[in-house]
Formats: C-alpha cells, structure tokens, sequence
C-alpha cells in the first residue's frame, strides 16, 4: 500500500468547499476524490489537512490518499494536470511513509487575508479580497493583531456552537503588509476553528475602524461568547497559504 502526499493549490470561487458533499462536484474534496478514483481504479478516500469554508482559496493545501496503483508520481502528475477543473491545480505530488496523515500530523498553517481599502471596488479581482471604503486606523489594528497572538480559549472567535473538543488554540503571529490599495493579512498558527480566521479579521477591522476598542478583545476572550466579536468577512479575501509539518 503506498500512501500519496499532494499539495494542491485551488480557486474556491465556485465551490461549497473543501469538504465532500451529496454533491461531489461542488467540493474541491469531491472533484479530487473522482479523478484519484479514476486514476488509481479504486474507491479513495482523500485526507486532507483541514476543511476550507465556501469561497475560500489555497496555495498550499496538503492531502494524502493509500493506494495500491503502481502508476509512477509522473504519470499520476499528468492525470491530474489532464483531467482536473482548471480551477484545482495539483502543484506537488510525492510518496510518503505509511503513517503520515494530513491532518494529524499538521503542526501549524498559514492563512492570508486581503483587504482592498481604496476610494472604489475592483472590477476585476473582486474574487480575491474583501473591500473596504472606510478609514482605517494602522496603529489600532497593529495592536489588535498583538492582542489576538498567544495561547487563547478562541471560542469566542469562532462559528462553534459548543465543542466537545478543546477549543485552546495559539497564533504564533499575525502580521500586516501593505501594497498600494492592498492590505494582506498573514495569520500563523497551530491550528483555526471554524471560520476563526474570518472573524478574528473581522475583529481586526472592527477596531481599525473605530467601531470597536483593543481591550475588547480580551473581553471576548473571558466571555467566550460569538456575538461580542467583528463579523465573519466573507470568505473570498481568506488564502490557505501552506501546511507545515515536522521534519523526519
């Protein structure tokens, strides 16, 4: 049994997600599941290293699937270069060892968000960031970004309704690059709640536009509780960057 490590990289404009659905067509999952399935003439289960919600684009997606095909990473290479949806690109193909799991062994991801805050929308790139009009203030989200660093109970940052499972994550660092109308912001970490990412933004910019303070931040995190955090941005503007693991 071979164990296959790909690193994808995808437009989610058009997709429901990651995640398989009754629908496979509509989720990045479900298109890699059939075209592996008809490469390798098997039924394959794909596992990948975390869900990416509806919109949501990756550079750097990792997943791996067991198979006993004894096609060549060449060969499977150019069968996915041939018959996947030009929006879902196969960018790294490699064998693993048997153990290694996508998820699981995952030590830490990076996301990107960007804002373009300008006088008008783009006509163009509208897929690919959030658009802001209003004045930001550089300074306060500076600190925002401080305060949303460190090891924290994110409930409060998250769609989770309630969760049996920890919901302790730490954010190694979130950090600002600014280029002409375009803002990215680049959030590392050892691992994000569901759409954590887009309301930890949403917080971000809550403050950078005076409509909340910093030290309300520390107060979402005592509270735990959704509803006191920025709103969920919309998912166009969030990259999956990469997905780190230990070196053997």
């Amino acid at each position: 049994m071979r164990n296959i490590k790909l690193i994808i990289e995808y437009d989610g404009t058009r997709y429901q997600g990651w995640q398989r659905l009754g629908d496979s067509d509509k989720t990045i999952q479900g298109k890699l599941e059939k075209i592996v399935s008809q490469l390798t003439g098997e039924t394959i289960e794909l596992i990948g290293s975390g869900r990416t919600d509806a919109g949501t684009h990756a550079r750097g997606q990792v997943a791996n699937f067991k198979t006993n095909c004894n096609k060549s990473l060449e060969e499977m290479h150019h069968f996915f270069l041939t018959y996947l949806p030009k929006d879902i690109v196969v960018t790294s193909i490699d064998e693993v060892p048997e153990r290694f799991h996508a998820r699981y062994n995952a030590v830490s991801k990076q996301y990107s968000y960007y804002v373009r805050h300008a006088e008008l929308p783009s006509a163009f790139n509208r897929n690919y960031h959030f658009y802001v009009a209003e004045p930001l203030d550089w300074e306060a989200m500076t600190e925002a970004c401080l305060r949303l660093t460190g090891t924290h109970d994110f409930l409060g940052f998250s769609a989770l309704k309630k969760s049996k499972k920890s919901t302790v994550r730490t954010i190694e660092s979130i950090e600002m690059e600014k280029e002409e109308a375009m803002i990215r912001f680049v959030f590392r970490g050892d691992g994000f709640l569901y759409k954590m990412v887009r309301i930890m933004m949403g917080t971000i910019l809550a403050v950078g536009k005076g409509e909340m303070t910093v030290n309300q931040i520390d107060d979402i995190f005592q509270a735990k509780i959704r509803q006191a955090a920025g709103e969920t941005v919309p998912a166009q503007g969030l990259f999956l960057d990469g997905v780190f693991y230990e070196k053997n």
